[in-house]
C-alpha cells in the first residue's frame, strides 16, 4: 500500500461547494460586525464613552473627555475583542481538532450571533452610566473568543475540500467573505447616514446595523447543522480509538517545538496582512473623520470603494496562488503596500486630488491587500498537519489579528492625536508589510502543489 492509497478521495463537487457555502456564512456574519463598529466607532464612542452622546460627540475637536479620548477607548474595546481571539482559537481549535469540524463551526457562530444582537440593544451610558461601556467591552470579549475559533474551524473545512489543485481558490473563499460582510456593514451604515438625520442616527439608528446581524446569524446556524466532516476530518467513532489513534496520538505532543516555531512563522507571513488589511479596511473611516476632517458620509463611501477593491482582487489572487505558487504572490501585495502606501494615502489628503484620484487611490489600496488574503489561507493550512489544523491555524491567524489588527485603530489614533501627522496609518501599514517580507520569502516554490498533511 502507498502513501497516496492513505491519503482519502476527493470528496464530490456538490459536497465540497456545501463546505463552502456552510464556512463562508460565518465569516460572513463575523466580519459584517466587525467592519459597522469600524464604521460607527465615532458613533459608539459618543454613545458608550462619553457621558452625553449626540451629533458632534466624539470628535478630534472636542477637548479633554471628549473626542480622541472616546474614540481611543471605543479602539481599546475593539483591540480587546482581538486578545481573546487566541484564547478562542486554542479553545475551539481543540473542539475541532478533536471532535470534528461541525461541533465548532455551530457554537462559534451561535455565539457571534447572540452577543452581536446583544449589543444592538445595550443601553448606552446616557441610560445607565458607567456599566455601559463595560457591558459592550465584555459582548465584544465574547465575539473574540468566538472569532478566534471561527477563523480555524472555517479555512480547515474549505481547504480540506477542495479539488486538487484548488486550495488556494477555496481559501480565497474565507477571504471573500471578509470583504463581503465589510462591505455589507460600510453599505449599510452609509445608507442609514444617508437617509436618517444626524440625531437619530446617534440616538438609534445605529443599533440596526447590530440587529440584522440576527437572521444572518440564523442562516448561517442553519447552514453549519447540516454540514458533513471533511474526508478524515471525523472523528473516531465510539470503540474505534485503539491503535491507530494511539499511534496519531504523539503528532501534536512529540512535536510542539516544530508546532510552536510553525506559530511564529505563520505570524511573520501574515502580519502584514493583519496591518494592512485593518488600517485601509476598517480604521480608514474613523481616521479620515477625525485627522482629516472628513464628513461621516464621505469617509464611509471611501471605505466602500477600499472594499471593493479589495473584494476585486482576493478570488483571482487565490486562484493565481494554485497556478504559480504562494509566495510570488504574497510578496507582491506586501511589497505593494510598502511601498505605496505613502503615496495612495498623499493622494487621499491631498486637497488637489480629484474625486477619480481619490476612488482610484482607494481602490488600489483595497486590492493590495486582496492580494494578501487570498492566498493566505491556503497558505496558513499548508503549514500544519490535519490533526492540529484548526488549531495551528487558528492560533496563527489569531494572534497576528490581536497585535497587528487589533491595535490597528488605537494605535493609529493614538499616535495620530499625539504626532499630529496624518500620514501613521501609512505608517504603520507599510512597517508591518516590509517586515513581514522576509518570512514570506521562506515559503518554498512548491508548497502549493503538495498534499495537505
Amino acid at each position: 500500500m502507498t502513501t497516496t492509497d492513505l491519503l482519502p478521495a476527493p470528496p464530490p463537487h456538490a459536497a465540497a461547494r456545501r463546505a463552502l457555502l456552510a464556512g463562508s456564512a460565518g465569516n460572513l456574519v463575523e466580519w459584517y460586525e466587525f467592519g459597522v463598529y469600524g464604521c460607527f466607532a465615532t458613533v459608539i464612542a459618543a454613545n458608550f464613552f462619553t457621558a452625553h452622546g449626540g451629533p458632534g460627540t466624539g470628535t478630534a475637536a472636542e477637548g479633554p473627555g471628549g473626542g480622541v479620548e472616546a474614540l481611543v477607548a471605543t479602539y481599546a474595546s475593539f483591540a480587546l475583542a482581538f486578545f481573546f481571539r487566541p484564547v478562542g482559537a486554542l479553545l475551539f481549535g481543540r473542539i475541532g481538532d478533536r471532535f470534528g469540524r461541525r461541533p465548532t463551526l455551530v457554537l462559534v457562530i451561535g455565539l457571534m450571533t447572540l452577543a452581536t444582537t446583544l449589543i444592538g440593544l445595550l443601553p448606552t451610558r446616557a441610560d445607565i452610566g458607567a456599566a455601559a461601556p463595560w457591558l459592550l467591552t465584555f459582548l465584544r470579549v465574547v465575539q473574540g473568543l468566538s472569532a478566534g475559533g471561527e477563523f480555524g474551524g472555517a479555512v480547515s473545512v474549505m481547504v480540506e475540500y477542495a479539488p486538487p489543485g484548488r486550495r488556494g481558490l477555496y481559501g480565497a473563499w474565507q477571504s471573500f467573505t471578509v470583504a463581503l460582510g465589510l462591505l455589507a456593514g460600510a453599505a449599510t451604515a452609509a445608507a442609514l447616514a444617508t437617509v436618517l438625520p444626524a440625531a437619530a442616527l446617534y440616538a438609534w439608528g445605529w443599533r440596526i446595523p447590530f440587529l440584522l446581524a440576527l437572521p444572518l446569524g440564523l442562516v448561517a446556524l442553519w447552514l453549519r447543522t447540516a454540514l458533513e466532516e471533511p474526508p478524515g476530518a471525523s472523528p473516531p467513532a465510539p470503540g474505534t480509538a485503539g491503535r491507530a489513534d494511539e499511534a496519531a496520538a504523539p503528532a501534536w505532543t512529540t512535536t510542539v517545538r516544530e508546532q510552536v516555531r510553525a506559530v511564529g512563522l505563520g505570524i511573520g507571513r501574515i502580519m502584514g496582512w493583519s496591518a494592512a488589511g485593518y488600517t485601509f479596511l476598517v480604521v480608514l473611516p474613523s481616521h479620515l473623520q477625525s485627522a482629516l476632517g472628513a464628513s461621516f458620509r464621505d469617509a464611509l463611501l471611501a471605505t466602500t470603494l477600499v472594499n471593493l477593491g479589495f473584494a476585486a482582487s482576493i478570488l483571482p489572487a487565490g486562484l493565481l496562488s494554485d497556478r504559480v505558487g504562494r509566495r510570488p504572490v504574497l510578496l507582491g501585495g506586501a511589497l505593494g503596500v510598502a511601498v505605496s502606501a505613502f503615496p495612495l494615502l498623499h493622494v487621499l489628503q491631498s486637497p488637489g486630488a480629484s474625486p477619480q484620484a481619490r476612488a482610484a487611490a482607494v481602490l488600489a489600496a483595497g486590492a493590495l491587500v486582496g492580494l494578501l488574503a487570498g492566498p493566505g489561507p491556503a497558505m496558513l493550512a499548508e503549514m500544519f498537519p490535519r490533526r492540529v489544523r484548526c488549531t495551528g491555524l487558528g492560533l496563527s491567524y489569531a494572534l497576528a489579528n490581536a497585535v497587528f489588527s487589533g491595535c490597528a485603530g488605537l494605535f493609529v489614533t493614538a499616535l495620530t492625536a499625539r504626532t499630529g501627522s496624518t500620514a501613521v496609518p501609512a505608517l504603520y501599514a507599510a512597517t508591518a508589510c516590509a517586515l513581514s517580507a522576509p518570512a514570506l520569502l521562506t515559503l518554498r516554490a512548491d508548497d502549493h502543489r503538495e498534499p495537505l498533511r
